[in-house]
């Protein structure tokens, strides 16, 4: 929880990782990945928060306890992996990996799966097997991730469509997206955002959660997001902005804003990239500059609980405690909804 000038905001991240790149773990691709992440890691996060690349390839289970809760604000994280085995044979960020952390601390976690629709039939058994051991609420999918001869994949074709239903068949609502900026040796175009339009439409009990909001293609993001109402902006990748370019970042904040909402709206810090005590701290303090509020609007304190925490439970069926969320409206001619209806 953070709490500043008596408003207290309950903290979801989105977006959380225990990875594991050592030397030994990894060949000249995954060297090149994680070298790719520390570049973000160092050149938008402030330079307190920087930690050296040792530590960055494998941080220990405390650091990411520390950061996340204890000192981050953070209620409660939720695990997105990361397989990566062309790059890191024994897989750079797993669910088991994951889940054996969140065993540890329960209620501090929410574990997600993965799926790879270029595993055919027995990818959908692993789904199966994955989802009932772990009671599974949401997978994590990296349509640019390398696999033997393929450099990638997409949501719209048959062989997705299949794992998208069998998702639904397993009651796995929430579909994380990686639709974002490239990381070497990944292929840009492997993250063109197009084809979360036709899976949403297809599937629309289904909530598909595109982390990065898109970024590079925000707008390509925001006429998609506009008309499917199961689309969600994850802002990883896009919040650290609000350190190095905050007028950027109130750019890509304000055209979400105004486009799909702040209902529609994921705070994420992707750590270990970033971490969340600077990012909720200057999240809290940031406002849209006057001189784009015209266009842009302003950023309400309703709005950042929400973002911050208030929509991501909701997906997930998180208990929010007593007095962190927002009243809902009387509904309209209820007694007290107007301030002369009662005299």
């Amino acid at each position: 929880m953070y709490e500043k000038n008596g408003e207290r905001y309950f903290v979801v991240d989105d977006h959380v990782h225990f990875w594991d790149a050592r030397p030994e773990n990894r060949n000249r691709f995954g060297e090149g990945f994680i070298k790719c992440f520390y570049d973000y890691h160092k050149n938008l996060g402030p330079p307190e928060y920087e930690w050296p690349l040792e530590k960055f390839e494998k941080y220990t289970e405390q650091d990411l306890m520390h950061d996340l809760f204890e000192v981050g604000y953070v209620d409660h994280a939720i695990f997105q992996p990361t397989y990566l085995r062309d790059f890191f044979p024994h897989g750079f960020n797993t669910t088991e990996q994951n889940a054996e952390i969140a065993a540890k601390h329960p209620g501090k976690f929410t574990v997600n799966g993965a799926f790879d629709p270029r595993d055919g039939e027995p990818g959908i058994y692993a789904l199966e097997e994955l989802a009932e051991r772990y009671d599974l609420q949401g997978v994590k999918l990296y349509t640019a991730e390398w696999k033997d001869e393929s450099r990638g994949w997409r949501l719209n074709t048959h062989e997705a469509e299949r794992y998208l239903s069998k998702c639904q068949d397993l009651g796995i609502k929430n579909i994380h997206v990686h639709k974002g900026p490239t990381i070497w040796p990944l292929d840009r175009d492997a993250f063109d955002v197009a084809d979360v339009d036709g899976a949403a439409s297809d599937f629309p009990e289904l909530n598909f959660i595109v982390e990065h909001c898109g970024l590079p293609r925000l707008e390509d993001f925001c006429w998609i997001a506009t008309q499917e109402p199961n689309v969600f902006a994850g802002l990883a990748v896009a919040i650290p902005f609000i350190h190095t370019r905050p007028r950027y970042f109130a750019q890509v904040l304000g055209e979400l804003l105004y486009w799909i909402g702040e209902d529609r709206i994921i705070f994420a810090s992707d750590y270990a990239i970033w971490q969340p005590k600077w990012l909720v701290e200057k999240f809290v303090d940031f406002q849209i500059p006057e001189d784009m509020q015209s266009e842009l609007g302003e950023v309400t304190t309703d709005a950042k609980r929400k973002i911050l925490g208030l929509n991501v439970a909701k997906l997930y069926g998180l208990e929010i405690p007593e007095g962190m969320g927002i009243p809902e409206p009387a509904p309209v001619g209820a007694i007290g909804s107007d301030p002369l209806s009662v005299r």
